[in-house]
């Protein structure tokens, strides 16, 4: 387990939410940590020459307010994305795992974490966008925790109780919370919601080890599926990316077996699967900053911007895990990314 309270050596406070409800709360946690006002986030966030693999070694924390835009549309990397009433928003800005497949290290400039502690604007903005939806016949579904990991870190930053709390109370709205963690005991108390989707990244424990630093082991992240599944939440599970290592048919064959003989089937919402992808200015930073990761270095092609494996690989490697999860789910429930 990850001892949090030696990860902020210092903490950052913008100026205008330091008496923010969830500033106080959050400060209160870390008595020995270095308190310093700043005026605003991105000027310590954003700060040339920085290097975010050292950073997230001992990561810093900065409290600060988000502004327009709160809420953006689904981005074209997930499965749901021509859902017209998709989106995402993002309550915290990097993550306390530090997957070598994940873009983030490609995205932002600095390793530390950002917390925006003006929850009550990202509720408004869901407000809002809920009364001007394109299709008002489909929900809105809004994932919150696309740029990091929520549920890891609810008991330092207890936001997914409160977005549950807050769902709850919404027509016609469905919060998605994804996540690698295996904390599910943070919110085991709660009233299960209909309006909540917690999905669970699964990978072979290959993966788990190889790639998926500090993150929990495979059986941990499982036995909190079970645990939420036996607590009546809905549930998805997401084999994303899967990625094609020597021997990847075999173990990945071997780890769907697993998973779905510890999962119980008829309680899955549905399941994700797809393969490596990412944004290519995000892909080529991480090359350029020295990425010692093999999977910068495979035999990839560009694709509308984005870095991934060439189409006929890619799609034999899906149909291949498809028909596998075909074994134990209907073919309504796997959502593929192609």
């Amino acid at each position: 387990m990850i001892k949090f309270q030696s990860k902020f050596s210092h903490i950052y406070v913008e100026k205008q939410i330091e008496n923010l409800p969830l500033s106080k709360l959050i400060i209160s946690k870390f008595n020995h940590s270095n308190i310093i006002k700043i005026d605003h986030y991105k000027d310590i966030f954003n700060r040339v020459r920085q290097d975010f693999q050292v950073q997230k070694q001992a990561m810093n924390l900065i409290l600060a307010r988000k502004t327009e835009p709160l809420l953006y549309p689904a981005s074209d990397m997930v499965q749901d994305y021509k859902n017209p009433n998709s989106f995402y928003n993002t309550p915290i800005l990097n993550c306390l795992y530090n997957c070598e497949y994940c873009f983030l290290q490609g995205m932002y400039p600095s390793g530390n974490l950002v917390v925006f502690t003006n929850e009550l604007d990202f509720y408004n903005s869901i407000d809002q966008k809920l009364s001007m939806l394109e299709d008002p016949n489909k929900p809105m579904i809004v994932s919150i925790s696309y740029n990091t990991d929520l549920l890891a870190m609810e008991n330092l930053f207890p936001m997914v109780s409160r977005w549950i709390e807050f769902a709850r109370t919404r027509k016609n709205l469905i919060i998605e919370i994804r996540t690698k963690s295996s904390f599910f005991h943070s919110i085991k108390d709660m009233k299960p919601s209909k309006s909540i989707i917690l999905s669970w990244t699964l990978s072979p424990e290959e993966i788990c080890k190889e790639y998926e630093i500090g993150a929990p082991p495979l059986l941990k992240r499982l036995n909190a599926v079970s645990n939420a599944l036996d607590k009546g939440w809905r549930v998805r599970l997401c084999f994303d990316p899967i990625l094609l290592i020597n021997n990847w048919e075999t173990i990945y064959n071997q780890f769907i077996d697993d998973v779905f003989s510890q999962i119980k089937t008829d309680k899955l919402r549905d399941v994700t699967i797809g393969v490596f992808r990412m944004n290519k200015d995000y892909f080529n930073r991480i090359r350029k900053r020295e990425s010692k990761s093999d999977l910068y270095y495979k035999n990839y092609v560009i694709e509308e911007g984005t870095v991934t494996l060439e189409k006929s690989e890619r799609q034999e490697a899906l149909n291949k895990i498809e028909r596998k999860i075909g074994h134990y789910l209907p073919e309504d429930k796997i959502l593929m990314w192609s």
